[in-house]
């Protein structure tokens, strides 16, 4: 099997950290497609100072240093970057010994000259003594429409082709020498007269590919392929809080929330789902979903506990002036979680700066950020007297390293008040730049926590904002840094078993070590519809699934959220002397 994914428009970097963990980690075979930002990128032996013609800032271009062959390349919008991550046989066909490297990369270049044979471009070719695909390698002029690098270690690849749909040439004929090649000329589809989308041509390289290097068998999964710009705006923002589902009243709690607001103007239907977002949920293939007021089928309703515990810890988060994610996102295991005297802080205050599709967290403008916070953190933990913490936060786009400099310094804070507990960190994505997550890579939280959420194709309904390669990227930025990682899924949103599977098995390939997966809850009007109530049935096979391509521990239920068992999740990936205490909420 080969499994495809259409990335979308990806940076560079973040790219690169994916396609790396599915390098080191991974078992099974990978095809990523996408688009690049405008990028240079170059091997290790590039000749820089005569191959690169401009400043790269100045034509809005990264310049990326690589570990594989070549010399100076260009990917940007308009061109189809594809990464074979596979194992290949050895030179004498087993699965030990090295990989045929220039076998693989014949087989890249087949794989282009036979797609641009189907579009109907029959005078591609190689060109001796030059890797790539060639429009008349035998003519006075040949033109360079795919360039190709590939590494190989241990029989595993990455890197991999750019063919030339429909970019801006002048990035590859005005300000580099493509390849080192001075004498050569470059072209792409579009230059040669064939009018194709880039979908187009990743259903017949996906067929392809699949057919070389997946025994026929492909299975493919799309990020969404048309976006506008007003949908990255936050579909909620100016709307007020809809009518709120009372989940978290369920359990007792009092929430700040406003109960009910009047309907806007650009709420339609009778699930109340804004016109914004309902056009994205179209998009994205999800057509219907329950009613808000749905009832809830039996295993979705937890057992109320509200007893001494539970308003003993209400009690110490008040008195340090502290938020909870058990209370802002309404989670349907508070009473249990309480009850055992556990919770799960959130810092950085109680605004985000997003406004995912799912979550009740307020997305007002963000206030100042108290330096203060990680002691009250740290003394609540001491109080509370927790063997393993979870801290999660809002996101925080308006800081310059996204916030984790903040989260640092509580990991610092607790383990300085208490040696002897273990610190778990449910992070956002920091924008995928690996440069704001290095204050907390440096203090090696136990856990690293990003949730994916979703699957591919429904990423721009439910958060859009983030991105599931970024996300996918942090998650391997963690892994090789030596950390145990962790991620989540919610389920019930539009998504079918099959995505669910493609999405484990791509968390696999990364070398995730826990993931969680829970039933959606619709927490007010104004956010997405749950489109089914998951059985249980299903959450055991995932969990199963999950558990045999290689995840260390999944906790798969209806009512799982991100922390929900934490310790227990913990102490199934981690050796039993590192962790100690009564688990988080």
């Amino acid at each position: 099997m080969l499994r495809l994914r259409w990335l979308g428009r990806v940076p560079y970097r973040q790219a690169l950290a994916l396609q790396t963990g599915l390098f080191t980690h991974g078992r099974e075979n990978h095809l990523l497609l996408l688009e690049h930002p405008h990028v240079f990128t170059h091997g290790p032996r590039a000749e820089l100072a005569t191959n690169v013609l401009v400043d790269p800032a100045s034509v809005g271009a990264e310049l990326v240093s690589v570990h594989r062959g070549g010399d100076v390349t260009y990917h940007g919008p308009g061109q189809l970057v594809g990464y074979p991550i596979l194992t290949l046989p050895s030179k004498h066909g087993t699965d030990t010994g090295m990989a045929d490297t220039v076998a693989y990369v014949r087989q890249v270049e087949q794989l282009i000259i036979d797609t641009l044979g189907e579009l109907g471009l029959r005078t591609a070719g190689r060109l001796r003594e030059y890797p790539g695909v060639w429009i008349g390698p035998e003519s006075e002029h040949p033109r360079k429409i795919c360039a190709i690098g590939v590494r190989l270690s241990r029989g595993r690849t990455m890197h991999g082709f750019a063919l030339n749909v429909d970019p801006d040439l002048r990035y590859m004929r005005d300000y580099i020498i493509p390849c080192g090649i001075p004498d050569k000329a470059v072209t792409s589809l579009a230059e040669e007269g064939i009018d194709v989308t880039m979908e187009a041509v990743t259903t017949i390289v996906g067929r392809l590919a699949a057919a070389q290097w997946g025994d026929g068998v492909l299975e493919r999964q799309d990020v969404a392929w048309k976006h506008r710009p007003e949908d990255l705006s936050a579909f909620s923002r100016g709307e007020g809080p809809g009518e709120v589902v009372r989940h978290a009243a369920d359990h007792g709690v009092q929430r700040s929330t406003t109960a009910t607001s009047p309907e806007p103007s650009n709420m339609s239907g009778p699930t109340g789902t804004s016109v914004r977002l309902r056009g994205r949920l179209d998009r994205a293939g999800v057509t219907d979903g329950l009613s808000i007021t749905a009832r809830k089928p039996e295993w979705l309703r937890p057992k109320v506990r509200i007893d001494a515990p539970v308003l003993a810890l209400k009690q110490t988060i008040r008195y340090l002036n502290l938020i909870t994610v058990c209370e802002e996102a309404g989670c349907p295991n508070l009473s249990e979680c309480w009850s055992d005297g556990t919770a799960t802080f959130m810092v950085l205050g109680e605004r985000c700066t997003r406004a995912c599709g799912f979550c009740l967290v307020d997305t007002q403008k963000p206030l100042v950020v108290d330096e203060t916070e990680p002691l009250r953190v740290a003394e609540a933990v001491e109080r509370m007297g927790l063997g393993h913490a979870v801290l999660t936060m809002v996101a925080r786009d308006d800081l310059v390293d996204g916030g984790m400099g903040l989260v640092a310094a509580t990991v610092d804070a607790i383990r300085l008040r208490r040696p002897g507990t273990t610190v778990e960190t449910l992070v956002s994505d920091g924008k995928g730049d690996a440069a704001s997550f290095q204050a907390l890579l440096d203090v090696r939280p136990d856990i690293f926590n990003h949730n994916l959420e979703t699957v591919a194709r429904l990423q721009h309904a439910v958060r859009p904002s983030a991105g599931y390669a970024r996300s996918l990227g942090v998650l391997a930025m963690a892994k090789a840094a030596g950390l145990t990682t962790k991620s989540g899924l919610i389920v019930g949103m539009g998504e079918t078993i099959a995505e669910l599977e493609g999405a484990l098995a791509d968390l696999a390939g990364i070398g995730v070590d826990i993931v969680t997966i829970g039933q959606y809850l619709r927490p007010t009007s104004h956010h997405l519809p749950v489109a089914r109530w998951v059985d249980p049935a299903e959450f055991v096979h995932l969990q199963r699934f999950g558990e045999a391509h290689g995840i260390g521990h999944v906790e798969s239920s209806p009512l799982t959220r991100s922390s929900y068992h934490a310790s227990q999740s913990a102490a199934a990936v981690t050796p039993p002397r590192q962790l100690s205490g009564s688990a988080s909420g």
